[in-house]
Formats: structure tokens, C-alpha cells, sequence
């Protein structure tokens, strides 16, 4: 009889993985458009802050509006933190600088992901959490980076993009399963690859119509 995976051993699992993924070093010859996995890069974590939408970058734009914000009121010499951010197929890894703090966003929890129009150093992402209320807890959030050039924050985006594309084979043949059980489909996730200046003229065009 085989036996069902421990939550223990999943857990391990994940721990080496992110173990791993955090040995790599942050490779600044990364050209922009490149498909290869994984990708590392050293940003600035701007914070999270609750969205309305599962994608859209009409639910990024005001939580970033928000975070700017909040990160231009701290206190002088605030430094906001240094983090190693790794995106692999299996999602996104933040590692603070000099502190054992890990973090490992899966990749079927991310659901968007996009560089900002506005702050185009500012590379943001939406992430779908489990909450028992969702009237007073959004299940979506929003995280904000800030890369080194709005280059970095284009090919985080490439990066993400190709860690989407590895996850929607599974995500395609299990939804033909679900189909043909009569089951719904899995959820939906997106990549915004529109630069910031394609967004904002197709934002205009909308807003003609």
C-alpha cells in the first residue's frame, strides 16, 4: 500500500528547495528576454498591501501608489530591506540580506504579475492567500520590488513570464481532467508583458471608448 506524503516531509521538501535555490548567485549579465530558469536578482522589498483583483494592473497600481508612499514617510536613513529574490519554475524565493528570513511564494499562489507603469523600477505581483473572511480579508495581495534599473524589472518580468508558461502544461492538462470530470478548472494567472509606455497608451484608448 503507498502511503500518502507527510505534511512533514512536504515541508522538508520545500526547505530544500529554497536551500538550494538560495546558494545561487545574483548573475547581473541576465540578458533582457531571457527564458532560462532560475533567474536571481537583488531588489528592495517595498512592502505588501491588500488588491482587489486576482490580475490586472488595475489592481497594482494603487496598491504600489500606496507602498511609494509609505516608503517615502519613513524616517530618515530607512533603508528599505535588501532582499535575494529567485524566481524558478516552482515560484518565487525572497532571502532578506543578513538575516535568516525565507520566503517561498509557490507558483500556483501567484497570479499576476507586472512592471509598473508609474514607478518603472517597481516590479509588482499579486499573490492569492487563504483567509477564512474574505469581507474583511482580501485573499489577494500585493507585493512591490524595487529593482536596480527599470531594466531588472522588465526581466523579472520575463522570468516570471517563463515560470508561467513552465506551470500552464500542468495547469492546461489538469484542466482538461476537470473538464472531463465535470470539475472546474483550475485558476486563472497572468504575466503582463506589455511595457510601461504600451500600458499606458492602451489605459488611454480604454478610457476613449
Amino acid at each position: 500500500m503507498k502511503k500518502d506524503k507527510s505534511p512533514a516531509s512536504s515541508t522538508d521538501k520545500k526547505k530544500d528547495l529554497v536551500s538550494k535555490l538560495f546558494r545561487l548567485s545574483i548573475d547581473n549579465n541576465v540578458f533582457e528576454g531571457s527564458t532560462n530558469l532560475p533567474q536571481v536578482f537583488q531588489v528592495k522589498y517595498l512592502g505588501s498591501h491588500a488588491a482587489r483583483g486576482l490580475w490586472g494592473i488595475k489592481h497594482t497600481r494603487r496598491p504600489v501608489d500606496n507602498m511609494v508612499a509609505a516608503a517615502k514617510a519613513l524616517p530618515t536613513n530607512t533603508m528599505l530591506p535588501l532582499i535575494k529574490l529567485v524566481v524558478s519554475q516552482d515560484g518565487v524565493a525572497l532571502r532578506k540580506q543578513d538575516t535568516n528570513f525565507t520566503k517561498m511564494y509557490a507558483i500556483e499562489t501567484i497570479s499576476y504579475g507586472v512592471q509598473d507603469l508609474v514607478y518603472t523600477r517597481v516590479f509588482s505581483m499579486i499573490v492569492v492567500r487563504e483567509t477564512e473572511n474574505f469581507r474583511r480579508v482580501s485573499p489577494f495581495e500585493c507585493h512591490g520590488f524595487v529593482c536596480e534599473s527599470k531594466h531588472h524589472a522588465r526581466q523579472l518580468t520575463y522570468a516570471l513570464a517563463a515560470a508561467f508558461e513552465i506551470y500552464s502544461r500542468t495547469v492546461k492538462a489538469q484542466d482538461k481532467m476537470a473538464e472531463m470530470a465535470g470539475k472546474n478548472a483550475k485558476k486563472r494567472f497572468a504575466i503582463d508583458l506589455r511595457s510601461p509606455e504600451e500600458i499606458e497608451a492602451d489605459l488611454a484608448v480604454d478610457s476613449e471608448a
